[in-house]
């Protein structure tokens, strides 16, 4: 007869079995090829979909992968030995309630650090080039990005030859463009959202954001060496 699976089809009443073999066993060699062959995976994926589900996106890593690879790195450290089959629990809700309310609180706890950071305007108001060698020329923030977004756009052929990066590097100034009405600031909330208007990879978004970095980076050089107003060539 057929093992009813639970509502996951990647964390089945098979997988609760060899957590429970993981847990009764002493053998460090043989629970090590439990978890690799028979736990992992389904902690990975029980990860990856509430992240998602809940859209818990307020991280302080770099990619969402290291938010699902830390949860993994908790449940094998410090919870799967808390597991009790025994008195009824079941280790799909089990581990789902755990990661549930652990992400809870590493979303709300990242949100406070978002909002004590304040938003991009804030960011921008309280940075002025005065460290200029040429006070008198000095700019904001503010127009600095404004003036590099056009020369991007002006020089849009020669950084991108590809329609997708020309798409993805579309979608990055427009949020540079428009980043007073936005209500994300966090990187990786606007990593998704960039993801989410142009439906590129994340390899293709990283590789444009670098171009455009590096370019940001040779433009703000230039006006701090030099002490000179954007609109003047070097």
């Amino acid at each position: 007869m057929a093992r009813k699976k639970s509502k996951a089809n990647y964390f089945t009443a098979e997988t609760e079995e060899y957590i429970v073999k993981y847990n009764n066993s002493t053998d460090v060699e043989y629970r090590n090829k439990i978890f690799t062959d028979h736990i992992y995976l389904p902690f990975y994926k029980l990860a990856e979909n509430i992240i998602h589900t809940f859209k818990f996106y307020y991280t302080d890593v770099d990619q969402i992968e290291d938010l699902k690879h830390e949860i993994v790195s908790i449940l094998l450290e410090e919870k799967i030995m808390k597991f009790d089959s025994t008195n009824g629990a079941k280790a799909y809700s089990y581990f789902g309630t755990i990661v549930k309310r652990w992400l809870i609180n590493y979303n709300n706890k990242n949100y406070k650090k978002l909002k004590q950071i304040g938003s991009f305007t804030d960011i921008e108001e309280s940075y002025e080039t005065t460290e200029l060698p040429n006070r008198e020329a000095s700019i904001s923030l503010s127009q600095l990005i404004d003036k590099w977004v056009e020369s991007v756009y002006d020089r849009f052929d020669e950084l991108f030859n590809k329609e997708i990066d020309c798409k993805i590097a579309d979608a990055v100034l427009t949020v540079f463009k428009t980043r007073n009405d936005l209500d994300i600031f966090k990187k990786k909330a606007l990593y998704i959202y960039i993801r989410e208007m142009t439906d590129c990879d994340t390899p293709n978004l990283t590789k444009v954001i670098t171009i455009l970095k590096d370019d940001f980076k040779e433009l703000h050089q230039r006006v701090y060496d030099l002490g000179l107003v954007y609109n003047k060539e070097p």
